[in-house]
């Protein structure tokens, strides 16, 4: 194992200044997915587990549905809740059982809200209710990948080193070019942030910044392609 004195921070700076860096790069029909931007997520000082990175993660997001509703491509919003007895957590719910713990976030409670600051079109956008780390597992995420015939997944949302890498994971996987808007993803602590951010940038995605994928959205709109080419 390599040993550093440098911090998390450090690290991935370092990796995402060099050169050298090859991408996967975007391809012709993204789908933008919003991993877990609900309450109890992202409503600090009014809940234990929310947490906030960038200050303008919200903005930045909804820049990206505007953008991509603009180009008529789809966009996807994840949340998690559970039943009231939180079976459907399985294994994950049980290492922990306080009002914080993730079982405990209910359907319909305001936990499991999405944050009311999202632009979100309830009739046009996909919302999906997920239950494990990952958005692709037993949701219909991948037919919707395949509906829409996309071949790129954007990914923000949270937590970084938790729901956000285990769909990037799962979008390499399955062989889509994944990409990560780096102000538009957040975790409650800083290392595993950033340790988080290096290691999809090194093995599994393209981090890069969202103004550079902003861009990319302006670009297929600009293109004027029929939306289902």
């Amino acid at each position: 194992m390599e040993r550093s004195d440098k911090t998390a921070r450090q690290i991935y700076e370092a990796a995402k200044a060099n050169p050298a860096r090859r991408r996967f790069g975007f391809g012709r029909r993204p789908m933008l997915v919003n991993i877990d931007l609900q309450n109890s997520y992202t409503k600090v000082g009014e809940f234990a587990t929310a947490y906030e990175t960038d200050p303008r993660q919200i903005d930045w997001v909804n820049q990206l549905a505007d953008a991509a509703r603009a180009r008529r491509l789809p966009v996807v919003w994840t949340y998690v809740a559970y039943m009231q007895s939180g079976e459907d957590c399985g294994v994950w719910g049980t290492r922990t059982d306080t009002p914080d713990s993730l079982q405990n976030i209910k359907a319909g409670e305001r936990r499991s809200e999405l944050d009311d600051r999202l632009r979100i079109d309830r009739v046009g956008d996909a919302i999906i209710n997920k239950r494990m780390a990952s958005a692709f597992h037993e949701t219909n995420l991948q037919s919707l990948m395949v509906w829409h015939r996309c071949d790129t997944l954007i990914v923000t949302g949270g937590s970084t080193s938790g729901c956000v890498r285990a769909t990037v994971v799962d979008s390499l996987s399955r062989g889509y070019r994944t990409v990560v808007p780096e102000e538009c993803v957040a975790d409650k602590h800083e290392s595993p942030h950033f340790a988080n951010l290096y290691d999809m940038s090194v093995k599994y995605a393209d981090v890069l910044p969202v103004a550079e994928v902003l861009s990319y959205y302006q670009a297929l709109l600009s293109a004027g392609q029929p939306a289902n080419d």
